[in-house]
């Protein structure tokens, strides 16, 4: 990854320049959409130690009647607050005993998304599956199609889709607020490079060299799955994993999956072109410290071609149409450039204004359109599962936008090249070796 790398300086000139699987139908399992006699839905929670937990306690109202961790310390408050729910350390074992199971809600690192959900959707199970859906773009299309296969009602935790902003933006934009857009800049200023996490040391070049007992409670061959073997370290677990390639998407994955929804939807997005990145800080087995990537999309639906620019690790140039004194939207957010003028939101799309605020006075909005949702990004899938249709962010919808947040990853292990991306195929058309990292290896035991 040495070529296309960069000091700081250059690296902000370059900134500013830059300015094999089997579905079975549901049918023939003999699972049904119906819920509990209560009426209520049976979830189980996998990986509930860290994000999880958050996402059953939005699901409260419904029976939380299984949990799944391979950290049962790590798991344990969760555990704690639901003592009727059955508890399992391998989600496999879980999914075969426990037949009640209606739905399940998934929060584990992102390297085992994908064969998690996969197992429940070949189950006929309802899925809520955090950001980013999967770990590399050919995962992503394989949900989508299972998902559409099999007939469950999913979910990708992109909170940010369920809220205001993100409908406000698309109502404004497709209002001709700003005119034609034919570029966008969206960022996250922070950063998850290893030196920022606790039980980091600066001696590790890249992995960590000694190798501590795995500790109690903890399965690491399950927490691995997938992912290449290595020794457990704290370095990697709990908290974070999301650093380091074989494990996590980096901020891409993180904040871009949330970032980038309102871009993707608004602008009717699909596949780039093209794409490219300058990296700075990083080596072979962690994300880079900040990196800009560069999409360029064609034509769509009417619309022109536009370039989206991504910033994580820094901001974008500061737009001449905000007034002095007024700041960017805090850690992240998102800057479409119109041909009449930029609207300006946050990391969810959160706070959205035409700028100057003047614009914004003078604009005459138009009728809210786009149904809004009543409750949380969760409750939204809950109520999708109980009338048997969509939630917002199914997988038909937050597959092929991880896939494309995922492309911008493959640019940024290949830092310098401009990358020809033929989306339908799968393939970088110009530099074959990219083209492993669109279809990661799979360790013996977790084919998809």
């Amino acid at each position: 990854m040495d070529q296309g790398r960069t000091s700081r300086r250059r690296f902000l000139s370059a900134a500013a320049a830059a300015s094999a699987f089997t579905i079975v139908p549901r049918s023939v399992l003999g699972a049904t959409r119906d819920t509990a006699p209560s009426g209520k839905l049976n979830i189980a929670g996998i990986g509930v130690g860290g994000m999880g937990g958050s996402n059953l306690r939005a699901c409260e109202n419904e029976n939380i009647v299984a949990l799944c961790d391979v950290d049962h310390n790590y798991a344990a408050k969760t555990f704690k607050r639901y003592p009727r729910a059955k508890v399992y350390t391998d989600f496999r074992a879980m999914l075969e005993k426990q037949k009640d199971i209606d739905a399940v809600v998934i929060a584990t690192p992102d390297h085992t998304h994908a064969v998690i959900s996969m197992a429940a959707m070949q189950l006929g199970k309802h899925v809520y599956c955090q950001k980013p859906l999967t770990h590399d773009i050919y995962e992503s299309r394989v949900l989508a199609k299972t998902a559409r296969e099999t007939g469950v009602t999913t979910q990708m935790g992109i909170q940010g889709h369920s809220k205001e902003g993100i409908r406000l933006i698309c109502e404004w934009i497709w209002d001709g607020a700003i005119g034609e857009i034919r570029e966008v800049d969206a960022w996250c200023s922070l950063s998850y490079y290893p030196p920022g996490h606790a039980g980091w040391s600066s001696k590790w070049s890249d992995r960590p060299a000694d190798t501590p007992p795995v500790p109690e409670k903890l399965d690491w061959n399950l927490w691995l799955g997938p992912a290449p073997h290595r020794p457990y370290h704290p370095a990697y677990h709990p908290a974070v994993w999301r650093c380091w390639w074989d494990f996590g998407c980096g901020m891409m994955g993180d904040r871009g999956a949330h970032t980038l929804d309102c871009v993707f939807k608004s602008l009717k997005l699909s596949h780039p072109d093209l794409v490219d990145a300058v990296v700075m800080g990083g080596n072979e087995e962690t994300h880079p410290l900040a990196a800009i990537v560069t999409y360029r999309f064609p034509a769509r639906e009417g619309l022109p071609p536009v370039k989206l620019n991504w910033y994580e690790g820094l901001e974008p140039p500061r737009p001449l149409e905000l007034e002095e004194g007024r700041a960017l939207p805090p850690e992240g957010g998102v800057l479409f450039k119109g041909e009449k003028g930029v609207i300006m939101g946050g990391v969810y799309g959160e706070s959205a204004r035409l700028i100057p605020e003047s614009a914004m006075e003078a604009y005459n909005r138009p009728e809210k359109t786009i149904p809004r949702v009543k409750g949380s990004h969760e409750q939204d899938w809950i109520r999708a599962c109980k009338a048997g249709e969509p939630a917002g962010a199914h997988f038909g919808y937050s597959g092929p936008l991880t896939e494309m947040t995922l492309l911008g990853n493959v640019a940024k292990r290949f830092p310098g090249n401009l990358l020809k991306w033929d989306g339908e195929a799968m393939n970088v058309l110009n530099l074959p070796e990219a083209n492993a990292w669109i279809k990661r290896p799979r360790r013996e035991g977790w084919a998809l």
